[in-house]
């Protein structure tokens, strides 16, 4: 853990106190400290936070995948894909009850265990997922839901969804966090209700196909499960920052997580479930509604493309985050701009050539996602440990500051464990081709090298640090 004393003088400039608590206006600042008397919020808000943007489809197909794609049984997925999601909720509780402390972003924190200068390759990374990643791999689902419910041309509806969702990279946290409320309980009851008539119709004890895939296909399941809940902790402290100070820190970690944990393995367990009924249906979103009755199946893809809004516009915003944190220098009013155009149109055409193999597109990016998230967790846990509430503040926005053992951790860390356990199609690491049977395993193997080299390449310096003071 890092310093228990809140925050009251930033080395950096503040944000500006007048935006408080206004919803309809623009955010200003970027990535700076925000004041003390700009704080507002309760801890349990971000259950609703991190509800929302799970409540689409995309997080129904890992579900599917883990039955069709990955073959297990139902009772095999379910126990693979919350063992993956209680690990990913477990690190975002950790990351989340940092925000009120510090009021900053989250990459602002990672530059604890890299550097200013060296946290710009994890910024870089969460900026490409962020910004173009999740948002083409959320943009396909909302896209083909509008297109089987209107019979929309698939382009057209991508189009549609991704104008809806670049919108909100114009206004800021407020607006971000209000629609999430509100979009939150409406999704749930129309996903309730869509999920009891799917498992009215499943056949939970069907056995797995082809014999099953042992404990390869669970692990691919874990490691998918945990690519897409871990994704969300790079963002963690940019929507808990805005608490105030004193807030409890397990009541923020606790809310933020379990909307987290709730929401993904609920919406998983459904998608598994929903295989077991069986479809001739092309179209991923067809396969899913089919099995419902028609208002319940146009209800269910409506909510699948606002859900899809709901995810990206926190990815957008904290995809925004990373890009301010990389350190360019522009008006507020361009970083907007850049972010919102750049963003949507490469995101357009990453989702355009997505949208011919859906499934095999998002297991992979599901994978590489979790790739290099969990090198970073490491960095980011083992740098938290080391410090033991020691003063941060002066550190944050300093670019004199280096810690390049923790960025060649990260890298050692990341090239290693994708040599060595990557499990794609275009690539089989060594072990992993060695030893089939382990899946992919690559995110653990990555959080081990990485939690372990840090203690080893950033301990002394971290001390140093220290006593220099």
């Amino acid at each position: 853990m890092t310093s228990t004393t809140p925050r009251t003088e930033p080395v950096a400039d503040a944000a500006p106190s007048s935006y408080g608590s206004k919803v309809l206006a623009v955010e200003p600042g970027g990535n700076e400290f925000i004041p003390l008397e700009a704080r507002h919020g309760k801890p349990r808000s971000m259950f609703w936070t991190w509800t929302a943007p799970n409540l689409e489809f995309a997080t129904i197909f890992v579900g599917v995948l883990s039955v069709l794609y990955f073959g297990l049984s139902f009772w095999q997925a379910l126990a693979a894909v919350a063992l993956g999601n209680l690990l990913g909720a477990l690190a975002h509780y950790a990351l989340s009850a940092r925000g009120p402390l510090h009021g900053v972003p989250q990459m602002v924190l990672g530059r604890l265990g890299f550097g200013y200068r060296g946290n710009i390759v994890p910024a870089a990374f969460m900026t490409v997922m962020c910004g173009i990643g999740w948002f083409a791999t959320n943009s396909v689902s909302g896209a083909l839901a509008l297109n089987t419910l209107f019979g929309l041309p698939s382009v057209l509806a991508l189009l549609i969804v991704v104008l809806a969702q670049t919108a909100f990279a114009f206004f800021g946290h407020n607006l971000v966090q209000g629609f999430e409320r509100i979009a939150a309980p409406l999704l749930a009851i129309v996903f309730v209700i869509a999920g009891v008539i799917i498992f009215s119709k499943a056949d939970l004890g069907a056995p797995a196909t082809d014999g099953g895939a042992g404990l390869g296909g669970f692990l691919l399941t874990v490691g998918t499960a945990f690519g897409y809940t871990a994704g969300w902790t790079p963002y963690a402290a940019d929507f808990t920052r805005y608490l105030p100070a004193t807030v409890s820190r397990f009541k923020t970690g606790f809310f933020a997580s379990s909307g987290l944990f709730v929401s993904t393995t609920a919406l998983m367990a459904v998608g598994a479930a929903s295989v077991t009924i069986g479809s001739d249906a092309e179209s991923p979103t067809d396969a899913f509604t089919g099995h419902l009755p028609s208002v319940v199946a146009d209800l269910t893809l409506l909510a699948i493309a606002v859900g899809a809004v709901a995810a990206n516009a926190i990815n957008l915003y904290s995809g925004g985050m990373a890009f301010v944190t990389m350190g360019f220098k522009m008006s507020l009013g361009l970083q907007r701009a850049l972010v919102t155009v750049v963003f949507g149109v490469v995101g357009f055409l990453v989702a355009w050539w997505a949208l011919a193999d859906a499934a095999e597109s998002y297991e992979t990016f599901l994978l590489i996602v979790a790739y290099w998230i969990g090198p970073w967790l490491g960095i980011v846990f083992a740098d938290q440990i080391l410090r033991r509430n020691r003063p941060v503040a002066a550190m944050l926005y300093d670019p004199k500051y280096t810690n390049w053992g923790g960025l060649s951790a990260f890298l050692i860390a990341l090239v290693a464990s994708v040599l060595l356990f990557s499990n794609q199609e275009r690539y089989v690491g060594f072990v992993a081709e060695a030893v089939p049977e382990l899946g992919d395993i690559t995110f653990f193997a990555g959080f081990v090298i990485a939690f372990a080299g840090y203690f080893l390449l950033s301990r002394s310096k971290i001390r140093r640090d220290y006593q220099s003071v």
